[in-house]
C-alpha cells in the first residue's frame, strides 16, 4: 500500500526535515520519500493521499495509561474499540492496564493481549501487574511477562498500599531495568472520600479525599526509590506539594518520573456543582489554584508526560446516584485538543515531547524518526483545528465523556502505523 502525505509540517527534533512543511511517501509500512514536492507517476498503482491545510506530522503518539478492558468487562471496552479510540485520538501506540478478569498477572495474560491486537491499528503494550491479582500481597511473575512483552508493572487503579511490597517489587524489576508505574493514593486517608476535600464537597455534602493522601504516597516512594536505586513513574498527580517533592528527588537523580491527565487540567472541583457522575474520577478533581498549578508544571516541563487514565464505564456504571457511580471517564480522543485549549502558548514541538519522545525514553520504546528509510509510525493532526466531541462520534464502546458537546482547540487528523493508515471521519 502507498500513503502520501502533501504539504504537512514536520514535528521531529530528529529528523534533518524538522520545522519544514513537506511530501511524504509511504510504500509497504516504510517512508521512501520526502521532499517539497513528490510527483506520483500517471499509471501508478493507487495511492492514499492525505492533504490538509495546516496538517503537521509527527512521531506516533504514546499513550501510558489506558483501561481496556479485554478480557473480562468487554461491555466496557474491549481491544478492538480501545484501539480505535486510541486511533482516533493521534495514538500509534498504548500502554494496557492489568486491571482485567483474569489479571495480567502471567506470561499467558500478556501473550493474549499481544496476540489479540496483532492486527489492530495501533500497538498495544500490556502493563503486567506487580502484585498477584492486584492483591497486594505477593509480587506477581514479572520475569515471565517481561520476556513475553509487558512494557512496565502496576497494580493499576489499585495502587500498591503496602511499602515493604513495593520495595520487594522496586528491587526486583531493577535486574532488567523495569519501570513501576504508581498512582499515588493512601487509601487509608479519607477512605470514604467522594471528592477533593474542600469548600465545594462541604458546599455538596460530599465526603472529602484530601491531597495528603497523595502527598504521603509520593513521599514514601520516593524514599523506596532512593533506597533502591529503581525506576518509579507516579501517574494521576494532582498535588502541588507532590509536584514539589518529584522535583526535588528528579534534582537528586533518583529515576522518578510523573504524569498528569488531561482532564485534571481542564476541569476542578467546582464544576461539580452539577453532580455529573463523568467528573467522578480517580484521583478527584482538584481545586483552582491545584489546577493552575499541574498546569504551571506542564509548562515548565517538571512533567514528563500526559496519560489519558481512559477508563470506560457503560450507561449503568455512571448513570445512578454521585455516591454510587464508578469513578473515570473516556479521554484517548481528546487528550491533544484538550492540551490545546488548557495551554495555547504550548508549542507544536512540546506538545510531541510530551506525547511521543518523552514517554518513549521512559519506558525504552524505540524512538521513529521521520527520514527516509524509517517504518511509518506517524501522527497527523492539525493544531489550528477545532474539536468538537460528539457522542455519535466517538469511538469508544463507553460513552462517559464530560466533553461531548465542547469545543475545543486543535484537532487529531488520525495515524500511519506501519502499512494502517487510520483516518478520523471529521478530518
Amino acid at each position: 500500500m502507498k500513503i502520501l502525505i502533501r504539504q504537512a509540517k514536520v514535528i521531529d527534533r530528529g529528523s534533518p526535515h524538522n520545522g519544514t512543511v513537506r511530501d511524504i511517501l509511504i510504500e509497504n509500512g516504510v517512508i521512501t520519500a520526502i521532499a517539497s514536492e513528490i510527483t506520483v507517476e500517471a499509471g501508478e498503482a493507487a495511492v492514499a493521499t492525505v492533504r490538509i491545510n495546516g496538517l503537521c506530522v509527527s512521531p506516533g503518539w504514546v499513550d501510558i495509561f489506558s483501561h481496556f478492558n479485554d478480557p473480562g468487562y468487554e461491555f466496557k471496552e474491549t481491544l478492538e474499540t480501545g484501539a480505535a479510540a486510541a486511533a482516533a485520538g493521534g495514538y500509534t501506540d498504548i500502554f494496557v492496564l492489568p486491571n482485567t478478569k483474569p489479571v495480567v498477572d502471567s506470561k499467558t495474560q500478556v501473550e493474549y493481549i499481544r496476540r489479540g491486537s496483532a492486527s489492530l491499528p495501533v500497538t498495544v503494550w500490556p502493563i503486567g501487574a506487580l502484585t498477584r491479582g492486584l492483591e497486594g500481597k505477593d509480587l506477581a511473575e514479572m520475569y515471565d511477562m517481561r520476556n513475553s512483552g509487558a512494557v512496565a508493572f502496576s497494580d493499576g487503579t489499585s495502587p500498591v498500599q503496602s511499602a515493604g511490597l513495593l520495595l520487594k517489587g522496586l528491587q526486583y524489576v531493577k535486574a532488567f531495568d523495569g519501570t513501576v508505574i504508581q498512582i499515588p493514593d493512601d487509601k487509608t486517608v479519607g477512605a470514604g472520600g467522594l471528592m477533593h476535600e474542600g469548600v465545594v464537597s462541604t458546599r455538596l455534602g460530599l465526603p472529602g479525599k484530601p491531597m495528603m493522601a497523595e502527598e504521603l504516597m509520593v513521599a514514601r516512594d520516593i524514599k523506596l526509590v532512593r533506597y533502591t536505586g529503581s525506576k518509579l513513574h507516579f501517574t494521576g498527580v494532582t498535588s502541588p506539594r507532590s509536584l514539589e517533592y518529584i522535583r526535588r528527588g528528579k534534582e537528586s537523580g533518583l529515576a522518578v518520573s510523573c504524569s498528569v491527565t488531561p482532564y485534571h487540567l481542564y476541569f476542578m472541583d467546582a464544576d461539580l456543582m452539577s453532580y455529573d457522575t463523568n467528573l467522578k474520577v480517580y484521583p478527584p478533581l482538584r481545586d483552582k489554584s491545584s489546577v493552575e498549578n499541574l498546569r504551571k508544571a506542564v509548562a515548565e516541563g517538571l512533567v514528563d508526560c500526559i496519560a489519558s487514565h481512559h477508563l470506560p464505564h457503560e450507561f449503568d456504571s455512571k448513570t445512578v446516584e454521585f455516591e454510587y457511580a464508578r469513578t473515570g471517564m473516556i479521554s484517548l480522543e481528546t487528550v491533544y485538543p484538550v492540551l490545546r485549549t488548557v495551554l495555547p502558548s504550548l508549542t507544536s514541538e512540546a506538545i510531541v515531547d510530551l506525547l511521543s519522545f518523552r514517554p518513549r525514553s521512559l519506558f525504552g520504546l524505540e524512538q521513529p524518526r521521520i527520514h527516509e528509510g524509517q517504518p511509518s509510525v506517524l501522527t497527523l493532526f492539525h493544531p489550528g483545528g477545532q474539536t468538537t466531541p460528539e457522542e455519535k462520534y466517538t469511538r469508544s464502546r463507553s460513552k462517559n465523556s464530560p466533553f461531548f458537546g465542547k469545543t475545543l482547540q486543535g484537532k487529531v487528523i488520525g495515524i500511519i502505523n506501519g502499512d494502517k493508515l487510520s483516518l478520523n471521519e471529521q478530518a
